[in-house]
């Protein structure tokens, strides 16, 4: 890479003086980054720039979709030390100080993503115009990876927008489109893309008439609420950021945390390299953390999806997909539908009854409704995205699908020849996927007269909210296939996991035995209550297994208990307690009933405190302890996990485990993943505990000949 060709000044003559472009096209990248050469090199060309008699700076992007994409996270990674992470820190606050410092305005053109130390450089200009371009997306998603914006992020944008605009971007880690933007003042204009240059000249044009002078710093608090804020209530700004942070984070992710203390020290100070040191000092404790070096590392499972087919080794494309067919308008096809639809895919459902396909149509309706409501997207954006949607109950139209999508009953006799159907009214080179959560798609695949384009694209619920999706290789599918949903799940926004046909495939499989152990937990005295309280407080679960249970259905649960204890064996107990479930008529949030009580509105209404003497448990009395709680129930799916992944080869690497249990199951990010957890605490320690158990009379959680050989040998999932 020519470092001097990718970030270069264009001299400018205009009629009202000569002005510089400085530009950013990293060659031989996708995206700009600010790494070691980039930085070194734009230092250059800001001595450069101060010497000049330039009357006005442009800085603008030569990439399509990308401005300045931030930090190399790369870089980030590889740093060890707090010495490392200060000098980089340093360098990167006195470069953005230069051009804050320039003796002529600056002004940024901003088109495509302007996120982390991007958002940064262009807050250390004078003004700020942006393109309304979808692509284009302003904020610093620092605390995401455990760290705070550390080149002047802290201290600029509550000086910038104000202390309440600035505090919802850094503590939510957000990136807003440049209408937002230009409301809280983020940027001074959003204008269409093909005329942001022409507006940017304009700008240049008026400031360099009006005798060339820099932008007075001043702090933005218009209006009687902003002054406020920014005067006798900033206490109470603070007090109630915190909260909020406790309340989302629990208290594991320390980043927001930082940002709040940072701010608050920084806020209005009027010696800037003071408050520079503040933030410099605040973000080097951050990234010595292993909350950082975990989000680091999920950061870089999400990237390494970006750059797979789904069939490693193998170079194959997946095809096109343009339309697409879902089978069964329920609440999942139509999720799926609307899924499909949003990323501009023509989908059509199909059911038995327009009364399905209209509740389909409803729910899709529904969830862009509540978009526009939020001023996300607009009325025309909806439009165009419902026209994208339609619904029958014949195979009208089912000639032009590139895909189809089964989401029907849970039954492989009808699936099988409802598949049959399908293909048979469909062009023979049309794939069609099975959303199954438990049925084989090999012997599903018989139903299909060309198994080669049959697999499973198992989607996770809620559709719209859940990112993982299992892509499902049954014996015969053939390589395009699955490069084909592979590629597919992607374009929907989803983050796709290859996996093996086999019993509950990847997720359900891991998190079988962890609610399966939350039974025999309440089997034991203890209470739902401290059972997921434990997980979600302690542990960092988004909620607790009995709050799980009754999301998936109980009905469901013990079905798939039956069909693991049919596959596994001894292996796999279920608890007494869960037989008198299968016949309590409990199903969890579906018919409102289940360990948890429900409202009309679905919101849980705490324990049904009716439920133990229903199943023939004693009032709980709590004997066990926090840890050996949470030990059984994670340690358990660490043993799965071993005889998945080293015996049964379900998955290839440790890495599509971590991402599909974060993206599935929510299993807390700031630990890394299910397997990283596991390496952090060694795999003799978890076999010593799951000995401790088992020797209790919990046959189930013996340790697994592939976890005993690790613990041997000291050997790590990584």
């Amino acid at each position: 890479m020519s470092i001097q060709e990718s970030i270069k000044i264009i001299p400018q003559n205009m009629p009202f003086g000569e002005i510089a472009i400085l530009e950013f096209d990293l060659i031989g990248e996708k995206a700009n980054k600010l790494n070691t050469p980039v930085m070194t090199r734009l230092q250059e060309c800001l001595q450069e720039l101060a010497r000049s008699k330039y009357k006005a700076v442009i800085i603008r992007s030569g990439k399509p979709k990308i401005f300045i994409a931030g930090a190399d996270i790369d870089e980030i990674k590889a740093m060890t030390s707090r010495e490392q992470f200060d000098k980089a820190v340093n360098q990167g606050q006195q470069i953005l100080n230069q051009i804050e410092d320039l003796p002529m305005p600056v002004i940024a053109a901003i088109h495509g993503a302007c996120a982390g130390g991007g958002c940064e450089l262009v807050m250390a200009c004078d003004y700020r115009i942006a393109s309304e371009a979808t692509e284009t997306r302003i904020g610093l998603p620092e605390t995401k990876l455990g760290i705070i914006p550390g080149f002047g992020g802290c201290v600029r944008m509550p000086r910038i927008i104000g202390l309440q605009a600035a505090l919802d971007i850094i503590l939510g880690g957000k990136l807003v489109n440049a209408k937002k933007a230009e409301k809280i003042g983020l940027i001074d204009q959003a204008v269409h893309p093909s005329i942001l240059m022409e507006v940017a000249l304009k700008k240049a044009k008026e400031v360099v008439e009006a005798g060339g002078k820099k932008r007075k710093k001043t702090f933005k608090a218009q209006g009687l609420p902003n002054v406020i804020l920014e005067g006798v209530a900033k206490g109470v700004v603070y007090s109630q950021a915190k909260k909020g942070v406790l309340k989302a984070t629990k208290g594991h992710y320390p980043a927001q945390m930082k940002a709040i203390e940072v701010i608050s020290k920084t806020h209005g100070m009027s010696d800037r390299q003071k408050a520079l040191n503040i933030e410099r000092e605040g973000f080097c404790e951050m990234a010595a953390t292993s909350v950082s070096k975990n989000l680091i590392h999920v950061f870089f499972l999400t990237e390494m999806v970006k750059k797979q087919n789904g069939v490693p080794g193998v170079d194959v494309k997946g095809k096109n997909v343009t339309h697409m067919g879902i089978l069964g308008a329920g609440t999942m096809g139509g999720g799926i539908a609307y899924v499909a639809a949003d990323k501009g895919i023509d989908a059509r459902m199909k059911d038995i009854n327009y009364d399905a396909v209209g509740k389909g149509l409803k729910h899709a309706f529904d969830l862009w409704k509540k978009l526009v409501k939020k001023k996300v997207i607009t009325q025309y954006d909806f439009q165009q995205k419902m026209g994208l949607v339609s619904g029958g109950v014949d195979f009208a139209g089912f000639k032009q699908m590139d895909v189809v999508v089964e989401a029907i009953v849970e039954d492989m006799e009808i699936k099988k020849r409802v598949i049959g159907e399908v293909a048979n009214n469909m062009r023979p080179d049309a794939i069609i996927a099975t959303n199954t959560s438990s049925l084989s798609v090999t012997e599903m695949a018989a139903g299909h007269p060309r198994p080669e384009f049959f697999a499973g694209m198992h989607f996770f619920n809620p559709v719209h909210k859940m990112p993982l999706v299992e892509v499902i290789r049954g014996a015969k599918t053939s390589d395009q296939t699955i490069a084909t949903i592979f590629e597919l799940s992607k374009k929907m926004g989803k983050m796709p996991v290859v996996v093996k046909d086999g019993p509950g495939f990847l997720v359900n499989r891991l998190l079988l035995p962890y609610m399966a152990e939350a039974a025999f937990l309440l089997q034991e005295g203890m209470s739902i209550e401290t059972v997921d309280k434990a997980y979600v407080y302690e542990f960092g679960m988004p909620m607790g297994p009995f709050e799980l249970m009754d999301a998936v259905g109980l009905d469901v649960c013990i079905k798939v208990l039956k069909i693991f204890k049919k596959a596994f064996g001894s292996r796999i107990e279920m608890a007494p307690c869960m037989d008198k479930l299968a016949t309590s008529g409990r199903l969890g949030q579906k018919n409102k009933k289940g360990f948890y009580k429900y409202s009309e509105q679905g919101r849980t209404d705490g324990v049904d405190q009716s439920i133990y003497s229903e199943l023939g448990i004693a009032t709980p009395t709590n004997p066990l302890s926090v840890k050996e709680c949470l030990e059984r129930g994670v340690f358990a799916m660490v043993n799965e996990c071993a005889l998945a992944l080293l015996e049964d080869k379900i998955v290839e690497t440790p890495d599509e485990v971590d991402l599909a249990m974060i993206m599935g199951t929510g299993f807390p990010p700031f630990r890394g993943g299910l397997l990283k957890y596991a390496d952090s605490l060694g795999s003799q320690y978890i076999v010593d505990q799951l000995e401790i158990y088992a020797a209790k009379g919990a046959q189930r959680l013996r340790p697994s000949n592939p976890l005993r050989s690790m613990a041997k040998t000291q050997r790590r999932f990584y």
